[in-house]
């Protein structure tokens, strides 16, 4: 797990928005694997940004997306189907047959289920899943006490998740209880994460992850057994983390071959 404090949030999303660019360059049919929320807006709008003024291309890029809520059609303004829309996909020259979102209005949601975790395996797997922090510590919609081997399901939220994601409701009751989620084990399927965190309210969780005990409590907790984890941060989120001076002094203090 390599921690990359960078010295404020804008810097943060501009590296995480380069590490995406730079894979994409390298592997222009690559899958990446995509986070909605506010912790994704920013990211998008610079990815968007290289795009047009480096012409990069995602012609031939697939995505999966981590979730999407259950009940909710694809046209309300909330829902995952729209924001990936509005945030990134009309933006950019990725082709509609190339993007992937869990299907929360299916029928059969066991179904769903299996067959979007047999879409990714015959796309060859996630190249670089972009990941946030929950307050609680959980990743995608895998809540506290979720399986560290859990493939992709339905779960029940929690209310302070309910609440974190509030905002694009017009009333906490409107917010779904149930969602469609990667599970944590499909995400440790990844061949690299990119996790992002900012600000004093995620310090606890990102301290928790990165540098606590590997448990289900703190799902996000299980990136430390995973080989290539990058996780950006600013000072607030870094503010916790009792080994903040180390990590800083190894990025800075990289070898040229390892620089990015």
């Amino acid at each position: 797990m390599e921690i990359i404090i960078q010295p404020d949030e804008r810097a943060g999303y501009q590296f995480a928005a380069r590490i995406v660019a730079a894979l994409v360059r390298d592997r222009p049919d690559a899958v990446l694997g995509l986070v909605t929320g506010r912790t994704a807006v920013p990211l998008y709008q610079e990815v968007i940004r290289i795009h047009r003024d480096q012409r990069l291309t995602f012609a031939s890029v697939r995505t999966f997306n981590l979730d999407e809520y259950v009940g909710l059609p694809h046209g309300h303004p909330a829902s995952y189907h729209a924001f990936m829309k509005t945030h990134l996909f009309e933006a950019i020259d990725i082709k509609p047959t190339n993007t992937h979102i869990p299907n929360g209005m299916a029928d059969d949601i066991a179904r769903e289920c299996r067959e979007y975790e047999q879409q990714i395996r015959d796309c060859g797997g996630i190249d670089l899943q972009i990941l946030g922090i929950g307050a609680d510590g959980h990743i995608g919609f895998n809540e506290p006490s979720s399986s560290l081997g859990s493939r992709t399901r339905i779960k029940t939220l929690t209310d302070g998740t309910r609440r974190d994601n509030a905002h694009a409701f017009e009333q906490f009751e409107d917010v779904p209880r149930h969602a469609i989620t990667m599970g944590v084990g499909t995400i440790m399927d990844a061949r690299s994460c990119l996790v992002l965190a900012f600000g004093m309210g995620k310090a606890d969780p990102v301290a928790k992850a990165v540098e606590g005990p590997v448990t289900a409590m703190v799902p996000a907790s299980v990136l430390q057994f995973h080989p290539d984890v990058k996780v950006i941060l600013d000072p607030d989120s870094a503010a916790l983390l009792a080994r903040k001076d180390y990590y800083a002094k190894v990025f800075r203090e990289k070898p040229s071959w390892q620089q990015y």
